[in-house]
């Protein structure tokens, strides 16, 4: 049985299945980072406390997964840091949904996540 999470209707636990493409480890975003492939970081915050990193390239975005092929689970943003410290500085943007106007319908039309840039190489 998965345990796959959906955000923005793209399923950020890669298992067995066609997202695995969709995906890749520390080392591959390294790799490409250093060849100028990385466009921009996304830390998406997920229910629960949960932040997954995905990176965005020119063929669209991958998600960061563990040394078991699982999706990386980011406890804060001083993990990602610390995650990343070898990884060649590239912009990052944190992106959360704003569960507020769906709940309360304030709003019509489709809502937006909220994206706020994350300087890496700040501590606070």
């Amino acid at each position: 049985m998965s345990s796959e999470a959906f955000y923005d209707g793209i399923a950020v636990d890669a298992g067995p299945d066609p997202l695995r493409k969709r995906a890749m480890n520390l080392q591959a975003l390294t790799e490409l980072a250093v060849e100028g492939r990385v466009r921009e970081l996304e830390l998406l915050s997920l229910e629960g406390g949960i932040y997954v990193l995905r990176a965005r390239l020119d063929g669209g975005l991958r998600t960061l997964l563990d040394e078991s092929g699982k999706t990386l689970h980011i406890r804060s943003t001083t993990h990602l840091r610390e995650l990343l410290r070898f990884v060649p500085r590239l912009p990052c943007t944190l992106v959360q949904q704003v569960v507020h106007d769906e709940m309360c319908g304030q709003r019509e039309g489709p809502i937006e996540p909220l994206r706020m840039p994350l300087f890496l190489d700040e501590p606070w």
